[in-house]
């Protein structure tokens, strides 16, 4: 088992498992479940996940694992490029039943990661954990196995972050959740523009204040705004307003032939509906 493993892990999986949770047996405390995805270059990519109904005794792990297949078959339908890649397990640590469970990982998949979140928010957050099996034992000897945390973090695609950004809105004050509604893609760029601008403000707050010696400088910070500097096309303000413009019309023309279809499919819909009566 290769130690230098690297586990990404999705938010829609982190959402599957807390919601998995919440809609768990009375009499269950902990849910586990397969992990789906993909291994390259050493870094497991977990993109997918689904919940297994399972029961633990004192001495035996009872699972569904022919549901659990036939979920998995019917996900490679959809999507054929996800494989499974491990388990996971609601819980802040590693129980006994864990290795008998890994066991039957190890027959689906080579190298299977376990990872754990804590829905009990021990410590005032949702702790995330990563671990690979290690056989322990002396040769034709008794054989053992010990769960070794990997490095585990987050990754996501770019709708994922739009969707963050709007789970994030629901939190106000004190904790209280409220209601929000997905703004038009017109508000969505108003709103990045806003946002790249004040960051802007910010950074130049503080090389002011760096250059002025009211602050001390960062390595690390200086060798990031280089490398953003650097990664700038070199352009006049004419031709970057000129594409900036151009860009901006497409996605207007875009919306406008979004909502063109929408209308029609809308009319189509009750047309039909008037005909068929």
């Amino acid at each position: 088992m290769a130690l230098n493993l690297t586990v990404k892990v999705h938010p829609v999986v982190l959402f599957q498992i807390v919601d998995a949770y919440e809609r768990r047996n009375a009499d269950s405390h902990r849910v586990i479940g397969t992990l789906l995805g993909t291994l390259d270059k050493g870094v497991v990519e977990v993109t997918n996940c689904f919940c297994v109904p399972h029961k633990e005794h004192a001495d035996q792990v009872e699972a569904e694992l022919n549901y659990a297949m036939d979920v998995y078959e019917l996900n490679r339908r959809v999507n054929a490029s996800e494989n499974i890649v491990g388990w996971w397990a609601t819980g802040n640590e590693v129980t006994n039943h864990s290795s008998v469970i890994h066991e039957y990982y190890s027959r689906e998949c080579r190298e299977p990661v376990h990872v754990t979140l804590d829905t009990s928010l021990a410590g005032a957050r949702m702790g995330l954990r990563a671990y690979v099996c290690v056989a322990l034992g002396v040769p034709r000897g008794k054989q053992g196995c010990m769960f070794t945390p990997v490095d585990v973090g987050l990754t996501y695609y770019e709708p994922e972050v739009v969707g963050l950004q709007l789970c994030r809105k629901t939190m106000a004050a004190g904790g209280r959740s409220r209601q929000v509604q997905p703004m038009v893609d017109l508000a969505q760029v108003a709103e990045a523009a806003s946002n790249i601008s004040s960051l802007l403000e910010k950074v130049l707050e503080y090389i002011e204040e760096v250059l002025a010696e009211r602050a001390l400088p960062n390595d690390a910070v200086g060798r990031e705004l280089l490398e953003l500097v650097s990664a700038l096309p070199d352009m006049v303000a004419k031709s970057f307003a000129d594409a900036f413009s151009a860009g901006v019309k497409d996605l207007l023309m875009v919306v406008t032939l979004a909502q063109l279809i929408k209308t029609q499919l809308q009319l189509n819909e009750k047309l039909t509906l008037l005909t068929s009566q």
